[in-house]
């Protein structure tokens, strides 16, 4: 807003423009309620706001209570949840939205890469039990005494302490990564075979820290292959009898706080039959994925720790290449019962949706260049909700 004011100056009238000062200037936004609008962005529109002021970019890039609360919100909101590809023995990340697949209108579904870097690391060993997933970040196993952490969304990754000393050997090595909420921090669990008879071994580095602590007297002494399964505060995993290659009779739990071990039972350890079994969880509940070379199984814990509450959740024809097809896996289920599943077919990675109300299902197409195979390489999918947290995080 502006006044005019004149004067004269040798009969000649002059005007200047004067401003005024503003009188209705937008009211300033309290920086709780700035946060809170904040933390309803995806994450990729977040990091292109970091540059707007500097307590936005600390609030983005260093408020682990902001990291929280975004994390929160989009681990409720179903369109934040991803796929994301590793492939088998190279560090790729490529991710789809869920959503996406999950539409009926979509008859294809189109991956992206979620780094600038589409190779990383060159991995040594083979693929099981590479890779976890929590919260945001992806713990990767490089070898047998090293891994490390990454968030794709933020482009955060950092190498953990090497578990061992150099000189000593371990045989095989998964890595898992979770949540402890009564330390409010990420650990990764370690269990390690030292031979194929009796050494068992479980070390947890706590993130921030440089070291590992040992938790002994592990309980069982059969073999364990991939990571362990996080549900209720503990770790599980199903050993399997490396002569039969038959799954074990127990599942074994780790609970984070006690440090102590349980075992339980499932129901497939009286069936004598040539299938392959392995732990999931879907629905926060824990799982048994049963393999055979005609049907894949989903059974369900619906009150965890109660053995009579296991349950068929499903049952489907296999849809996967007959000598791979201990590969097949559910990922997800949706709002409204269908079932996201992952099997190879033709040394392929290919997606299903089944429909376990009307039993039927739909293969998507797949795009991007991931259905074509690298020379001895697959793909493997696994559940990512982007968020924030950082490979360094501090509470």
């Amino acid at each position: 807003m502006t006044t005019m004011t004149g004067r004269k100056r040798g009969g000649t009238s002059t005007r200047t423009l004067t401003p005024l000062p503003p009188t209705n200037s937008p009211p300033l936004l309290p920086f709780d309620l700035v946060a809170e609008i904040l933390c309803c962005l995806p994450v990729k529109h977040l990091l292109q706001l970091r540059c707007v002021c500097k307590s936005w970019n600390s609030l983005i890039s260093h408020d682990s209570k902001f990291a929280k609360n975004h994390l929160r919100l989009s681990t409720s909101n179903h369109d934040r949840h991803d796929l994301i590809l590793v492939s088998a023995s190279l560090f790729y990340l490529s991710g789809c939205p869920i959503s996406s697949i999950f539409s009926s209108a979509a008859s294809f579904t189109s991956f992206k890469w979620l780094n600038n870097h589409r190779l990383i690391l060159n991995l040594k060993g083979d693929y099981i039990g590479r890779v976890t997933t929590c919260d945001g970040m992806v713990c990767v196993r490089i070898d047998e005494s090293l891994a490390f952490l990454c968030n794709p969304s933020i482009r955060k990754f950092k190498i953990l302490p090497p578990l061992i000393n150099p000189s000593q050997k371990y045989l095989q090595t998964s890595f898992t990564l979770v949540y402890d909420r009564f330390t409010s921090n990420y650990k990764i669990i370690a269990l390690s075979v030292r031979d194929y008879q009796k050494n068992r071994e479980i070390n947890v580095h706590t993130l921030g820290t440089d070291y590992w602590k040992g938790i002994h007297d592990f309980p069982n002494h059969h073999l364990i292959q991939g990571p362990g399964i996080f549900l209720s505060d503990s770790l599980h995993w199903l050993p399997y009898d490396g002569r039969s290659g038959s799954s074990g009779k127990v599942i074994v739990s780790l609970h984070l706080q006690k440090e102590s071990y349980q075992e339980f039972s499932h129901p497939l350890y009286d069936i004598q039959s040539e299938t392959y079994n392995t732990l999931g969880v879907l629905r926060d509940c824990l799982c048994i994925f049963s393999n055979s070379d005609k049907f894949f199984d989903v059974w369900i814990m619906k009150e965890y720790g109660n053995g009579q509450s296991w349950t068929k959740l499903l049952s489907v024809p296999q849809m996967g290449d007959a000598y791979i097809y201990i590969l097949t896996k559910p990922l997800y289920i949706s709002e409204h019962d269908q079932v996201l599943m992952y099997f190879m077919k033709r040394r392929k990675f290919s997606l299903a949706v089944y429909d376990s109300i009307n039993d039927t299902y739909k293969i998507p197409e797949i795009q991007g260049n991931i259905q074509v195979p690298m020379e001895g390489r697959f793909y493997f999918p696994y559940v990512y909700i982007e968020s924030l947290i950082s490979p360094f995080f501090q509470d």
